[in-house]
């Protein structure tokens, strides 16, 4: 019997076509990112609506509630927009070009085999880079997408496609990595859109008990002022939880990685090997100045590459030094990398905090006036 022939197998798409096709579904991806950022601004906007159309302006009898109770929800609403803004569109921070593998060493590791001779190539590379952390099994942190060896505390970002410095998380809710760059942008809006929710809340109550037991007449204002005050506290409870889990992060020198796996350093895994104390902790998120702690301008510390550290289950007899920089120490255990720290950092290693606003005019130039996620160079 004869045997029937087989079909001929289709041919494959042309490279341009499945070009093409990826290229379709990256930006429909990108797309489709953003529906998160287009829920809250729509809410947003009909909260505005509601509140000061439908409560203050038709509902409100009393000239005095409806003058101070506009004056506040502005002032609440405008920090809260402000914040959310800057936590979206603040470019998240890649390493610098130090932490980038030259092209002799990008093509010694490609040669050598994995193992203790690709360790080789990458200590040689970072052997005068600030790095304290390392790998689980105590290797140099290289993230082979980026072709960089990793700064402490730097992730790579699998939505973004790359590094990011303290990273904390990538938020669906803001469409963007938060980190080093936006860290104290996402706690001010945190903050603020609980406040704008609590505000919301607390001087809706009265009319929604009067809608609830039919005190006041059905009208078109009656569905607004009753869903926004459930909407107001609905959000005051889940804001509420994720404000004082990042105000703990913040107390402690934590990122939300760094909880769930603690950082590995050269002697053994210190969950905190980065916390300096609370004052000193908070200084390093918020600065040194506090006229800018409650404004959304980036005033944080330091340039997310390089951290103070401090070494804790220290040997009692042995000398401490600041911040785990012991270079003379004897014990190999509890010995750090001699590397400097940048000059930014330093002074959070001294024992008596400087809390004064009489810093050098170039200082503060640079405080608040300019974001380093705008001048660090961006990862291609």
């Amino acid at each position: 019997m004869r045997c029937g022939k087989m079909a001929a197998a289709p041919p494959p798409p042309p490279a341009g076509a499945t070009g093409a096709w990826g290229s379709v579904r990256r930006r429909c991806q990108r797309l489709l990112y953003w529906v998160p950022v287009l829920f809250i601004s729509s809410i947003l906007c009909w909260s505005y609506y509601a509140y000061v159309t439908q409560l203050c302006l038709l509902t409100m009898t009393n000239i005095g509630e409806k003058v101070v109770c506009l004056v506040a929800y502005h002032i609440f609403f405008m920090l809260f927009v402000w914040s959310y803004w800057k936590t979206i569109f603040t470019l998240p921070m890649n390493p610098s070009k130090e932490f980038h593998l030259s092209y002799s060493d990008k093509e010694s590791l490609e040669r050598e085999p994995r193992g203790e001779s690709q360790q080789e190539v990458l200590r040689r590379a970072a052997k005068d880079l600030p790095i304290y952390t390392r790998t689980m099994s105590g290797a140099i942190r290289y993230c082979d997408r980026c072709h960089l060896v990793k700064p402490d505390r730097c992730h790579h970002c699998s939505v973004c496609d790359k590094c990011i410095l303290k990273m904390d998380h990538h938020c669906p809710w803001v469409n963007n990595c938060v980190g080093f760059s936006n860290y104290k942008f996402f706690l001010l809006f945190l903050a603020y859109s609980l406040l704008y929710c609590l505000f919301i809340a607390a001087t809706d109550l009265q009319y929604f008990i009067k809608f609830w037991t039919n005190g006041l007449p059905d009208t078109q204002a009656k569905f607004h002022i009753m869903f926004l005050f459930f909407a107001a506290a609905m959000f005051s409870v889940s804001l509420s939880s994720l404000f004082g889990y990042h105000c703990w992060l913040v107390s402690k020198n934590k990122s939300t990685l760094e909880v769930f796996r603690a950082p590995i350093f050269r002697h053994r895994t210190d969950k905190n090997g980065f916390s300096l104390g609370f004052s000193k902790n908070l200084r390093q998120v918020f600065g040194d100045e506090k006229k800018y702690w409650l404004l959304p301008v980036f005033s944080s510390l330091g340039d997310g590459c390089s951290f103070p550290t401090c070494l804790v289950n220290q040997d009692p007899e042995q000398a401490s030094t600041p911040g785990g920089l012991n270079s003379t120490s004897k014990s190999e255990n509890h010995l750090f990398p001699a590397k400097p720290l940048r000059d930014s950092q330093s002074h959070l290693l001294t024992d008596t905090p400087s809390w004064s606003e009489t810093s050098t005019k170039a200082e503060k130039d640079k405080v608040g006036m300019s974001n380093p996620a705008l001048t660090m160079e961006n990862e291609t």
